[in-house]
Formats: structure tokens, C-alpha cells, sequence
């Protein structure tokens, strides 16, 4: 059985961390390279760096924080914000980003997926979907969340797909920050509905919400920021926690160390 992914979250706004409930009321949670080490000294499987303001302010997320956060990790890590075109991926990867995340770019024209799993292989390709729940159904919201669309978000995990991303990372909007837990309902149906695997990201607040979604449903990761962030949950107790649930993760001898 592959084993389980904890994945931090950090959302930039000018260059520092910031956290906030349902996509608002955003408040400082320090500088993102600091975390990242302290992250990567605790056994995170992996790290995202979203940045939150890239396209609605309309550039691109910033290659020197990339460059500053590369030198410091040796776990792989994904940026994401303001990617439009082959030449944002590029100087992404080039500043020492394993992975991409896109979102809004991408809703609006599915082709670009395929272009950049052609150009830089579908493994460099996460398609990050925010969601929001709008009556009995789920739909894709885009522009760092501020724009719901009329597209259904099971129908959008399939076309992602079949445009060749290589991972899914799926946000509820309704639960992100809340601490209420992840929006299991939700992620079964996307599991079922794709061969990709999925992050789940929003609503962790305990260690418990960590087992449940992955005993309720096939996610292969979790993420999550402010409880991380603020020392709520440090990463290895989580680990030692979910090892203890039978759940089956990952650990390497810092993140053991970190545990004393």
C-alpha cells in the first residue's frame, strides 16, 4: 500500500506566510523560508507554496522566493500563482520548484494542461481546484476563489484528467480554516471519479480529522496550514498518531529525531 502523504501548506502574500478562514480575514504566520526548514526538519513528505494574490494582481508567483526556498529543502516542493503559459512553468522549475500548481489559468482553457504535461512531463503538473459547495452540488471556483463557476467539480476532476495532469490538489472552500475537519463526502466522489492522485486540502484541525480522511476515503495526501503554522499539531506526533491507527505513512530519521 503506498503510503501517505502530510503535506504543509503555505499561502504568500508579499513574500510572508499568511492563513485565513474560508479564503478571508488573512493574518500574518511568518516567513516562509524559516518554515519551510522547520518543516522540512519535522519529516514533511512535501511542501505547496501557493502564492495567493498572483492573479488577481496579474504576474506570476515570485522565482526568487523560490530560489531562497530551494536552497534550504531537500523534500520536493510545488508553487503555484499567476501560471498562464509554458514560460511561467519554466522559470518555476528552473528556480528549483519540483512541481507546478494551477488553477484558474487552466479553467479557462483545459488545452494548457496537456501543453504543459507535454512540455515538462504530467508529474511537474498539479491542477489545484477550489470548490464551493452551491446548493446539493459542488463547483469550481477560480481568481484565488473570488469567482464561482458554473463548472461542476467532479465533471472538472474528469477533464483534468483526460488533459494528462499528473496530481490533483482539492480545496473546499467551505472548510478551509474552519478546523472542522476535511470534506470527506466530497473527496469519495472525486477519489471514485479519477485514477489521479489527490491532495486533500481544508478543514484539519486535529489529528483525528487526519485518520478519518484517509480511512473514509482514498485521498493519497493531506494537507494543511494553520495547525501547522501556529504548533497545534506538530508533524511528527501526527505521524506517530496515524502510524498508531494503522494508517500507513511515511518517516525518515529528522522527523523521528524532531519527535523528542
Amino acid at each position: 500500500m503506498l503510503k501517505k502523504r502530510i503535506i504543509p501548506c503555505l499561502d504568500i502574500r508579499d513574500g510572508r506566510t499568511v492563513k485565513g478562514v474560508n479564503f478571508v480575514d488573512i493574518r500574518d504566520a511568518g516567513d516562509p523560508v524559516e518554515l519551510a526548514r522547520a518543516y522540512a526538519e519535522q519529516g514533511a513528505d512535501e511542501l505547496v507554496f501557493l502564492d495567493i494574490t498572483a492573479t488577481v494582481e496579474g504576474r506570476q508567483a515570485l522565482p526568487a522566493l523560490v530560489e531562497r526556498i530551494a536552497k534550504e529543502l531537500n523534500i520536493p516542493f510545488t508553487v503555484g500563482g499567476g501560471i498562464n503559459q509554458i514560460s511561467d512553468v519554466k522559470s518555476l522549475l528552473d528556480a528549483g520548484a519540483d512541481k507546478v500548481a494551477v488553477n484558474s489559468a487552466v479553467v479557462r482553457s483545459p488545452q494548457l494542461i496537456s501543453a504543459l504535461a507535454g512540455e515538462f512531463g504530467s508529474q511537474c503538473i498539479v491542477v489545484a481546484i477550489d470548490t464551493r459547495r452551491v446548493g446539493q452540488d459542488w463547483f469550481v471556483a477560480i481568481d484565488g476563489g473570488r469567482t464561482v463557476t458554473p463548472l461542476r467539480t467532479c465533471d472538472w476532476v474528469k477533464e483534468v484528467g483526460r488533459q494528462g495532469a499528473g496530481e490533483i490538489l482539492l480545496t473546499s472552500m467551505e472548510h478551509d480554516g474552519t478546523k472542522t475537519g476535511f470534506a470527506t463526502g466530497l473527496l469519495r466522489d472525486v477519489c471514485q471519479g479519477t485514477s489521479l492522485p489527490v491532495i486533500a486540502s481544508g478543514g484539519a484541525g486535529s489529528m483525528v480529522h487526519f485518520a478519518e480522511v484517509f480511512q473514509d476515503t482514498m485521498v493519497n495526501a493531506a494537507l494543511a496550514a494553520s495547525v501547522f503554522h501556529y504548533g497545534e499539531i506538530r508533524i511528527p506526533a501526527l505521524k506517530d498518531f496515524l502510524h498508531q491507527q494503522n494508517i500507513p505513512v511515511r518517516w525518515n530519521w529528522i522527523g523521528r529525531k524532531a519527535m523528542g
